[in-house]
């Protein structure tokens, strides 16, 4: 199932076509993605009974909106990728090093996003959506606790995030924008395999970020129950799983985001997200 959302309603979609849940569900379910996953077994099951005729609706991925566009806790995960630990020159955590986005910064897969003063970074990364209240999940029964993956990006304001003892990692993390995810939430019964996807990020049409997903030293299973053994996950919820090597701080020389700058964020079976910047005084 890949679940998208089209003028704020969610909509099953298969390749360029859609069907919208309320209308092809006859009432029966709600147009809100958030509600939506609240019920998410049903949801799905449904959505796997859904015959052609019902992909009613032409997708245009430009007009895609975020998956979960009000998630009530957004986790994220500091250098999970050997590589990119290296680069910022640390060795490889022996625990999850988890921060959060505050939940204003998310929007959709394709946008338009002004520079605020500083210097921004790029992060690309794959996220996953929880599906279900969980407490204390085990490892091994984590991934049943999944709704689904998409693509995100972690964009990053590096004055901010590093000022300070300790940093500001939220603060510089969080500026209007920040978090763009999508295109889809995909279910992971639909991917090969879930746990080794390819993941790149490319700047005006250059790679500068490119791994697999089985590189992360903490798999989204180990994740999922690791945060649930803290606090609990509520459905929506989105964990940002960490960014491979190659951010624009650790060039040399950096390089930052600047106007007119063209990010493309892609996972393998998942699809692509993409960001147009301005400069901070552009209207």
């Amino acid at each position: 199932m890949r679940l998208g959302v089209l003028d704020g309603r969610a909509v099953v979609v298969s390749g360029d076509r859609a069907a919208d849940v309320t209308a092809a569900s006859r009432g029966r379910l709600p147009s809100d993605p958030t509600d939506l996953l609240a019920d998410w077994p049903r949801v799905r099951d449904w959505a796997a009974q859904l015959p052609a005729d019902a992909y009613d609706l032409t997708v245009d991925v430009t007009l895609l909106g975020a998956p979960v566009p009000r998630p009530r806790q957004v986790f994220a995960v500091a250098l999970n990728y050997p590589p990119h630990a290296a680069e910022a020159g640390f060795t490889p955590p022996a625990e999850p090093l988890v921060f959060t986005k505050f939940p204003s910064c998310v929007t959709g897969p394709h946008t338009e996003v002004r520079l605020p003063e500083g210097k921004v970074d790029w992060e690309v990364e794959l996220v996953a959506v929880v599906g279900r209240e969980t407490y204390r999940v085990s490892e091994d029964r984590a991934w049943e606790a999944v709704a689904g993956l998409t693509v995100g990006q972690d964009l990053s304001e590096r004055v901010t995030q590093l000022q300070g003892k300790p940093a500001q990692f939220s603060l510089g993390k969080s500026f209007p924008g920040f978090g763009p995810t999508g295109p889809v939430l995909v279910t992971p019964d639909e991917l090969d395999d879930p746990d080794d996807l390819e993941i790149s990020g490319l700047l005006n049409g250059e790679t500068v970020q490119h791994d697999r997903t089985k590189s992360m030293i903490f798999t989204v299973p180990e994740l999922i129950a690791r945060l649930s053994a803290v606090l609990p996950l509520f459905p929506g919820d989105l964990v940002f799983t960490g960014t491979p090597a190659g951010v624009g701080n650790r060039m040399d020389p950096p390089r930052y985001l600047t106007a007119a700058d063209e990010l493309v964020s892609r996972i393998q079976g998942i699809g692509e997200i993409s960001q147009r910047f301005t400069g901070p005084t552009d209207i």
